[in-house]
Formats: C-alpha cells, structure tokens, sequence
C-alpha cells in the first residue's frame, strides 16, 4: 500500500531530523523510519499546516485493524508517559502517526516485526509541543 501524503510544520522538521540522526547509532529502525518519513513529507510554514493533522504535541484518536480506539498524545521522547497516554515520535506507533489527518491510513511494523494497520479518527490539540 502507497503511503499517504504527510504534513509536518517547518518548526518541529529540524528539530525530529535531528533526533533521528542522533538516534540512529541505538534504535536505527525507528531513527531511519522517522528520517523516511520526514523525506517523504511535505514541510509547512507552523500557520499552513492543518489543524487536524497530528503534529508534535497533538492528541490523536486512532483506530487499530482490530477495531479497537486508542487515544495518545504524541510528545518528544524525554516527554513521553504511557500511563498518560503521552507515546513518543521515537517509536514505531508515533512514527507513523506523524503527519496524519482524520481517515487516513497507514501500515507500520511494530518493534516485534508485526504489521499492523492504524487508521486516524480525531486529531486535537494541533499546537507547538512544548519545548520546540
């Protein structure tokens, strides 16, 4: 299946390159997935980017190909909970949900090599994380 077209805000594309590249020597899957998804992604101006598109900083309701409806926030790593729902960019699941709007789609390996199939529900909070 042919990804779908991404956004992702000009102030957040320097600061997620970075991250990769740093990462790439320690988790490599994750950091070269991100780089992949950032090459791919169209880079707007922060006031050009859609409110509903999952950005740093978003909550994002998701559905998984079970079905099921997950709530997350996406953050930078060193922000990341999971008893608070807070997932960071750094893993396969934030991967993939960056840059995504309402109905789209996307297939992505979870860190056991499965596959799975996210779908995006409800985007909120589209507004700088905290830190950037």
């Amino acid at each position: 299946m042919n990804k779908p077209l991404i956004y992702v805000r000009e102030a957040d594309y320097a600061r997620l390159n970075d991250l990769a590249q740093a990462a790439l020597d320690r988790n490599f899957e994750v950091a070269d997935e991100l780089l992949g998804e950032l090459e791919r992604a169209s880079v707007l101006p922060s006031d050009q980017v859609a409110s509903d598109t999952v950005q740093m900083g978003s909550t994002v309701t998701y559905e998984t190909e079970a079905g099921q409806a997950r709530t997350v926030t996406l953050v930078y790593p060193g922000d990341a909970d999971i008893e608070q729902a807070k997932i960071s960019v750094m893993t396969p699941i934030g991967v993939a949900l960056l840059g995504l709007a309402p109905g789209q789609a996307i297939d992505w390996k979870a860190r056991d090599g499965q596959n799975h199939r996210l779908k995006v529900v409800e985007v909120k909070d589209n507004a700088p994380a905290e830190g950037a």
